[in-house]
């Protein structure tokens, strides 16, 4: 029985870099290694994927990344687990017994976690009287984007985890389970805790400790306010947590990687995406971050301790994906001398080109890129002398409208400043137009939740 359990990250987001999860692979002794690829916005593009393939829905990545790593996993004790199953959990482990079977690895057992994906089920959830009142507006008539739903994914606990630990599996795959209880799961299988009033500390530990590793390296480095002291960022270690029974943990990497683990690298992370710090909401527990201590433990080493909390809430956040609208997009550059006034000048005339051609749009954006694009309004006033004596200023105009007939028509007003606009004009491929996905975030009650676990034998 063991009383540390070493745990690393393998992945914080789709996209993110392979070779930091197979150095941990290779040379930290793990026992679980553990793959965060979900963001809110990226169910719903799935289940939209799903509903042109039914073969697809599942993070392409995931199912790549599993099977480079399951040779040397199993090879190692190493169990691996991932939300990548996305929208089509099933297909994804399917895909991973195929390739395993491939590449020899008879007898593998690869588990895959359902009970996440509720688009069946809003109709009964809505006839139970459940209100499903959008957490961040208020609204309560649901029925107003009922027919343009797309995605209802629930966030999870680590349950299922658990039950496909429990079946000895050496890969687990779920979909919308929440980032930490990717961490939370393995804990609990090796403790053997119960969810109860008795674990609670314990489980917000866990949670915390998932919280802190689930960016990968946003705990090493990324994302750092001290971007410019950290050591070779494109080398970095990615983290791993020594957790033990008692509920601490450090928090280390790699020796000889880039980046650094100090307790201000894991103070920032531990603030990331976060509401209430005494009230770190999650299905398996609630943890106070304000509770815990971190300390040095020696080189790229912090202890997190004493950390407290409460048992799991009642309520689940169930996220909704609905179509609303379409985004029509152009991009051009001006050249200095008045590269400012160039800029102006074409948003003059693409404001002239949508009268001329009737575009009917809800919103018309533009930004002035290297001005005033990522801090938009908070941007200071542009000195009309300053910014004309830039070497360039981009222009960023999005549309958004009801149809794509409609965003179809930003496209050609873009392409129509080749000869109308300035002279000096610059630009890359058209954008094309493409659909709006907006969020309706609720809760609902946990019991209208089951997971539902199977293991897929190579």
């Amino acid at each position: 029985m063991k009383d540390v359990l070493r745990l690393g990250a393998g992945s914080g987001f789709w996209g993110d870099a392979q070779d930091p999860a197979l150095e941990l692979l290779e040379k930290g002794e793990l026992d679980y290694l553990c793959f965060d690829y979900l963001a809110e916005l990226t169910m719903a593009l799935l289940q939209r994927q799903k509903m042109k393939n039914s073969d697809a829905g599942y993070i392409p990545d995931a199912v790549q990344c599993m099977n480079a790593l399951l040779p040397q996993a199993r090879e190692r004790g190493t169990r691996l687990i991932s939300n990548g199953g996305g929208v089509n959990i099933r297909a994804a482990a399917q895909r991973i017994v195929e390739n395993a079977r491939k590449d020899g690895l008879a007898g593998a057992r690869i588990a895959l976690v359902e009970g996440d994906d509720l688009l069946g089920k809003l109709d009964s959830l809505t006839s139970s009287n459940v209100p499903l009142t959008n957490m961040d507006t208020g609204d309560e008539d649901f029925s107003a984007i009922r027919s343009r739903v797309v995605s209802a994914n629930v966030y999870t606990d680590s349950s299922g985890i658990v039950e496909s630990l429990k079946g000895d599996a050496d890969v687990v795959i779920t979909g919308r389970v929440s980032d930490n209880a990717l961490y939370v799961g393995p804990v609990v299988h090796e403790f053997g805790w119960q969810r109860d009033a008795a674990h609670a500390d314990l489980l917000a530990a866990s949670v915390t400790v998932g919280h802190i590793l689930e960016c990968a390296a946003g705990c090493t480095g990324g994302m750092s306010s001290r971007f410019a002291d950290m050591p070779r960022m494109g080398q970095v270690g990615f983290p791993i947590a020594e957790f033990r029974r008692d509920g601490s943990a450090d928090i280390t990497k790699l020796p000889g990687t880039g980046g650094r683990v100090d307790t201000f690298t894991v103070k920032e992370h531990l603030v990331y995406e976060i509401s209430d710090p005494r009230n770190y909401l999650m299905p398996d527990a609630v943890a106070d971050f304000t509770s815990l201590s971190l300390d040095a433990a020696g080189t790229d080493r912090v202890r997190v301790s004493g950390v407290k909390g409460k048992p799991a809430p009642d309520l689940l956040k169930l996220v909704v994906g609905y179509q609303d609208g379409w985004i029509g997009e152009t991009m051009a550059f001006f050249p200095w001398p008045n590269a400012y006034d160039r800029a102006c000048k074409a948003r003059d005339t693409m404001l002239e080109r949508f009268e001329r051609m009737g575009l009917a749009a809800d919103q018309i954006h533009f930004d002035f890129v290297g001005l005033n694009m990522l801090h938009g309004p908070a941007a200071p006033a542009p000195d009309r002398n300053g910014a004309n004596q830039m070497s360039e200023v981009g222009l960023r105009c999005a549309v958004r409208t009801r149809t794509r007939e409609e965003a179809d028509k930003v496209r050609r007003a873009g392409t129509h400043l080749w000869i109308m606009g300035p002279g000096g004009t610059s630009f890359g491929t058209p954008m094309k137009s493409r659909p709006v996905v907006a969020l309706w975030p609720t809760l609902i009650p946990r019991e209208f939740v089951r997971q539902t676990t199977d293991i897929l034998v190579a």
